[in-house]
């Protein structure tokens, strides 16, 4: 069976991804930081589709803690076909009151950890010759448009992005694919300014899992450094 890797996956939006892959018949690292038993019930969940489950911990900020679940997960799986970097912690400030812990912060969880993990990954998948790396951004990092509420979050995931097509592009002769999936306001999200959104509501976690899909499909064997926004035509 393929395997995948899952950062994040206790709860929300990696959760909905791992337990998809699962259904589709992946065998799946469920990786948490201090969400232990939250985890195991995802693990539950994702074996009952006849597939391995495994739980990993790690404060994937850590450079060895990343290196190490991401050689754990293929360890355990006997191989790694697919990562999925969902860690990124969120924060509003505006940048008058934004301190130096919170800036750090931001870049550790959403870009520095995406960095350490796919640094690890890709020496692996290029002696498979094959692998999938799918990276959560943010709807409109693109755009470069000042956001100053949420500027280090922003500019983090803007990074995720870049560093996303220069991975793809590097990796491409070597049978792998590297893109972003970035959500907009979705079901679960803290706020929802649907008044914003084009389509004036917010987004399922099944429409997110179904980009991602999508990019792990034979379908989509082409497609590599793009950023497919999943977000009812927000920040156009």
């Amino acid at each position: 069976m393929p395997s995948a890797l899952v950062t994040g996956s206790a709860k929300g939006i990696g959760k909905a991804i791992v337990l998809a892959l699962a259904q589709d018949g992946y065998d799946v690292a469920v990786h948490y930081h201090s969400s232990k038993p939250e985890a195991q019930d995802v693990a539950r969940q994702a074996a009952e589709h006849g597939v391995t489950a495994i739980t990993l911990q790690a404060d994937v900020t850590k450079p060895q803690e990343a290196q190490d679940l991401v050689q754990l997960a293929q360890a355990s799986l006997g191989s790694l076909d697919v990562l999925v970097n969902n860690v990124g912690n969120y924060q509003k400030s505006s940048l008058a009151e934004l301190d130096t812990e919170t800036w750090h912060a931001m870049f550790d969880s959403n870009l520095h950890a995406t960095f350490y993990t796919c640094q690890t990954a890709v020496p692996i998948m290029r002696t498979q010759n094959s692998g999938r790396i799918i990276n959560v951004g943010y709807t409109g990092a693109e755009h470069l448009v000042a956001r100053p509420i949420i500027a280090p979050y922003g500019i983090a995931k803007t990074g995720v992005i870049l560093y996303s097509k220069a991975l793809a592009q590097e990796n491409a002769e070597h049978g792998l694919t590297v893109n972003v999936v970035s959500p907009g306001v979705m079901e679960n999200s803290v706020t929802k300014p649907l008044d914003e959104i084009p389509m004036g509501r917010a987004g399922q976690l099944s429409e997110l899992v179904g980009a991602v899909r999508y990019l792990l499909s034979d379908e989509a064997r082409y497609v590599t450094g793009v950023t497919l926004e999943v977000a009812g035509g927000w920040n156009l």
